[in-house]
């Protein structure tokens, strides 16, 4: 027996502004559907989830909700007013014995209830909103871009408690391998349509440029066919178009359907040019140490970075990777080390906090008031990576319409605004880009061109990113920053780091399970230990195995006889490494015993 859906649109229309956004629009959400809604930035998957949320009213059609089923909707950016901290806001409408899930939730995205939610930050309050839907464990979740802000932990925890509920829902991220892991099938927004493949998010490219592929087919066909009848009609004479006034008319309705067609939106012309070349090594650093704000950044840090090399730097939120690019970038001293910058270095940064962008002025003003931008006694053009060009013009090759060109920037969705940004850092020559979380908000059409780009770059690029496959795409090295100072390098991208991480924790899980069955070590953690504790014994294993294979990688360095008489200053540093990574180890090791000591009082 066929059961009643969750929710169903029908023939809904919506206009904003004039345009419409969505005409005689229809859908259904079943009881248990996983489902990725994806388009293009601007085609309104936002406001279909508010429609579908009851918050936005409709022109025409109608939204039904099964009896007795909940809706939930996730607010991208939730006002909170009324509340004083981000787990009041989050538990508001609770009953008092459902407040625990908050807590778990908090835990889980890692954020703090009791912060004030005046000096939250805008990823902290799409946090609080997120635990706040889930909390309310609704029959139906609406999720709008839920990744976004969050590191990779919290992004694996909500990936692996979504894929355990029964609850059905509709996701909106740009996340490939979060909507990889999560949906069973898609709708997809294009030109205020919504067609629907009963296959996840993994199976969407392939639909849409087999989608595309027939559309160019019957726009063929379609204008090889009025060519013919317009041939037909030029060419008869008067009395043969007397006898055959249908086929004239047929022939309007042809044309009437071309124009009625609604052209594909283009890709961004987005481009980049790396200018002069940089010397072969871009950036040395020597024994980087840094602790901010009380905590510890970096500890006897070595990188050295190639002309070409795309290094990615993941980790917590907090741990401090926008903190070391600015220390490789020479705008914060370490505290101790060395940094040493190759030469003809012409840096260009995209800022994840959108720093450079004044939300007041326009998009026109923010671009022709941009020193490096302007044209002097033109104050309708840009120089473009070396050339003057139209400011209009130039907005356009990025996918903004005259009419905002004059708009202030606050007026820009997440996506826009990060659009504009590339439009500023592509307009200038440069052989190092710096990328810190240049992934927030972009569709996939200018994610895949983006990849693209930098793919083809010649320069050197330092990437902080969230987003698990646009490393894996991008990234030839991996920096991962755990936190306690740690900071490893490994080779390839975020797969190839796990697959590295997963060989050296397999090495520890044997260890420490022979430890075990010896009465050295314990299987259960006591609740004797505070929540920091009990993580800590958690994570050393991990931090043991990973100086271990540090050490071992440099005894074999070390194993080599040439190293002391070719390369003595290779061999000292080597050698320092070595006394400090033993010394690290034993400090790790004790820490480890007290706090197994302490679980089992």
């Amino acid at each position: 027996m066929a059961r009643a859906p969750l929710l169903q649109v029908t023939d809904i229309a919506l206009t904003f502004g004039g345009d419409p956004v969505f005409e005689d629009l229809s859908l259904v959400v079943q009881p248990g559907d996983r489902v990725a809604l994806v388009g293009r930035n601007g085609s309104g998957k936002s406001t279909l989830l508010k429609v579908m949320a009851g918050l936005v009213d409709v022109d025409k059609g109608g939204v039904v909700v099964a009896p007795g089923m909940s809706v939930g909707y996730m607010e991208q950016d939730p006002t909170m007013e009324g509340s004083a901290t981000l787990g009041d806001y989050a538990s508001s409408g609770l009953d008092a014995s459902d407040t625990w899930r908050v807590d778990a939730v908090a835990e889980g995205l890692k954020f703090d209830p009791a912060r004030d939610v005046n000096v939250a930050s805008g990823g902290e309050r799409r946090r609080a909103a997120l635990a706040k839907l889930m909390a309310e464990a609704p029959g139906l979740m609406l999720l709008d871009e839920p990744t976004n802000h969050m590191d990779i932990e919290a992004i694996c925890w909500l990936e692996r408690e979504l894929s355990q509920t029964r609850t059905g829902f509709v996701l909106i991220s740009h996340d490939r391998a979060f909507l990889n892991a999560l949906t069973r099938a898609t709708l997809w927004i294009d030109r205020g349509q919504v067609r629907r493949q009963e296959k996840g998010f993994a199976h969407f490219e392939e639909w849409r440029d087999k989608t595309w592929e027939d559309e160019d087919m019957q726009r063929h066909k379609l204008n090889r066919k009025i060519k013919q009848e317009a041939r037909w009609a030029v060419e008869g004479i008067s009395a043969r178009r007397t006898r055959n006034q249908g086929r004239l008319r047929a022939l309007q309705d042809l044309r009437a359907e071309k124009s009625g067609q609604i052209k594909r939106q283009g890709a961004a012309a987005m481009a980049l040019d790396a200018g002069q070349a940089s010397g072969k090594k871009v950036i040395e650093a020597f024994g980087l140490s840094k602790t901010f704000a009380g905590k510890p950044i970096v500890s006897n840090f070595d990188l050295t970075v190639n002309r070409g090399d795309r290094i990615a730097f993941v980790g917590p939120n907090g741990v401090g990777k926008t903190t070391l690019i600015k220390m490789l970038l020479g705008e914060i001293a370490p505290d101790e080390g060395s940094i040493k910058h190759g030469t003809n270095l012409d840096i260009a940064v995209f800022d994840q906090a959108r720093a450079k962008l004044n939300p007041e002025t326009t998009l026109w003003d923010n671009l022709t008031t941009d020193p490096s931008m302007s044209v002097s006694g033109k104050a309708d053009q840009i120089m473009v990576r070396g050339q003057p060009k139209h400011v209009v013009g130039y907005l356009k090759e990025f996918l903004f319409d005259e009419g905002q060109v004059r708009a202030p920037v606050r007026s820009l969705s997440g996506g826009e605004k990060a659009r504009l940004l590339l439009a500023r850092l592509m307009a200038r020559e440069s052989n190092v880009l710096v990328l810190d979380e240049p992934t927030n908000d972009l569709d996939i059409e200018t994610l895949d061109l983006l990849q693209d780009l930098l793919g083809d770059y010649p320069g050197t690029v330092l990437l902080v990113s969230h987003d698990r496959d646009f490393i894996d795409r991008v990234a030839t090295t991996t920096i991962a920053m755990e936190g306690n100072a740690q900071a490893v390098t490994y080779a390839g991208g975020w797969t190839d780091y796990l697959n590295q991480r997963a060989e050296i924790e397999g090495v520890v899980a044997k260890e420490t399970k022979t430890k075990s069955k010896s009465g050295k070590g314990k299987a259960v953690v006591s609740e004797g230990l505070s929540f920091t504790e009990k993580h800590r014994l958690e994570e050393l294993p991990k931090v043991i195995a990973r100086l271990e294979a540090e050490i071992a990688k440099l005894e074999e360095l070390m194993s080599d006889p040439a190293l002391f008489t070719e390369h003595p200053v290779k061999f000292q540093k080597a050698t320092d490494a070595l006394v400090d990574r033993h010394s690290t180890l034993s400090d790790a090791e004790e820490e480890w015993l007290l706090l197994e000591e302490k679980a089992v009082r």
